[in-house]
């Protein structure tokens, strides 16, 4: 895919450095995070999570993405690359690290230089999260092609209302928003007036150091523990007008397009969590002996790994493609819908299969194996249930 050598080798760096992070920093800390007690201790002030972050933002990953460096399909499958590799690394931690910059997408649109330079800039350690799914409504506000969705009967948890020059905000997103808890930026997507069902929406930009902003704990959940994720309650919370960079008549589109991308990055991230899954199996099975062997010597555990790589390469493969179709641009949602499915569901079959060769000592603590079938697990409800 790469045009030339200069491009593939500043590629296969990219990949090299991302590699070594997963490796030496992610997963270990993923590993910690995921055997706290108490949630609440993931995000304290001393907590490694924000060191994460800020180590991150230090690789310089997004302005390689921006930089014009590569092609659009060089770029669409480096970026797979990556994602596959924090993913392999550690589920919840990658979603993290990738929805800290979704504001990003957003903020140029406001036309507004000092929140353009608050949160665009080179260094900026700004968090953001995806403000959409509230307490009452979860596929709800995603199934813009569904019926209910210009039903005005039914009625949002967050609702914008203008005044003069500002807009102000009522309303609370619900215990599921990626990064709620550590977010210092929301791209809150909202209802306008909440007479025209979800499909009078808008997506506002929204510090969360505004007065009136509020948050619940950090959720307490199965899988994906290292994932900060919890309310964010808006009481007469004021912005300026220009802020709303979506309104009503965009917004069914921007949904679409924002699933669009967010399906296609889950498709990549849990195809690399199948990979791993795979991996700790395969090397336990060259380790572990029963009947005199190593089971993988057996020909039913062979067999197994088999259908489970077989499995993996499926996964990955949908989901490189499904970035490599998009070319640069959000692919197209039904593509990013069936890499999301695909990929998540292989990566909960892969993971089972993978405790099962690893036996008794897949439930136990002490190996990785039941950390991974727990995040697998989720992320077939996460950015919208499988089955919606």
């Amino acid at each position: 895919i790469c045009r030339d050598l200069s491009s593939c080798k500043v590629a296969l760096e990219v990949l090299e450095v991302v590699e070594r992070f997963a490796r030496e920093e992610v997963r270990p800390l993923g590993t910690l995070l995921d055997g706290l007690h108490d949630p609440e201790q993931a995000i304290a002030a001393d907590s490694r999570l924000w060191t994460l972050h800020e180590k991150y933002r230090g690789l310089g990953v997004d302005q390689v993405s921006m930089a014009g460096t590569f092609e659009p399909a060089e770029q669409a499958l480096l970026s797979a690359r990556i994602t596959e590799t924090l993913g392999w690394a550690d589920a919840g931690l990658a979603v993290s690290l990738a929805v800290s910059g979704f504001h990003k997408f957003f903020v140029p649109l406001t036309g507004d230089p000092e929140l353009t330079e608050r949160y665009m800039a080179e260094g900026a350690a700004e968090i953001g999260c995806w403000a959409i799914t509230e307490p009452d409504h979860g596929s709800d506000s995603l199934g813009f092609s569904e019926p209910h969705w210009t039903r005005a009967d039914i009625r949002p948890n967050c609702i914008a209302h203008r005044e003069g020059d500002e807009w102000v905000i009522n309303g609370s997103k619900s215990a599921w928003v990626s990064n709620g808890p550590i977010a210092t930026v929301a791209a809150l997507f909202c209802t306008i007036d909440g007479d025209e069902g979800f499909s009078g929406g808008g997506v506002c930009i929204t510090p969360l150091d505004l007065p009136g902003v509020s948050r619940g704990k950090n959720l307490d959940k199965l899988g994906q523990r290292a994932l900060p994720q919890g309310e964010i309650h808006f009481d007469d919370v004021r912005v300026p007008a220009a802020n709303m960079v979506v309104g009503k008549e965009l917004y069914s589109m921007t949904v679409e397009m924002v699933l669009a991308v967010a399906n296609a990055f889950m498709g990549s991230t849990f195809a690399g969590v199948a990979r791993s899954a795979y991996e700790l199996a395969l090397d336990y099975a060259k380790d572990r002996v029963q009947g005199g062997v190593p089971i993988i010597e057996h020909q039913n555990v062979r067999s197994r790994l088999f259908k489970m790589f077989t499995k993996v390469e499926a996964a990955t493969s949908l989901s490189r493609r499904t970035l490599l179709i998009g070319n640069g641009a959000p692919p197209p949602v039904q593509y990013s819908i069936a890499s999301k499915t695909f990929c998540t569901n292989t990566a909960f079959e892969v993971a089972s299969e993978a405790l099962q060769i690893f036996g008794g000592n897949g439930l136990t603590k002490e190996y990785p194996m039941e950390k991974f079938l727990r995040d697998a697990r989720a992320a077939m409800i996460e950015d919208g249930c499988n089955e919606m």
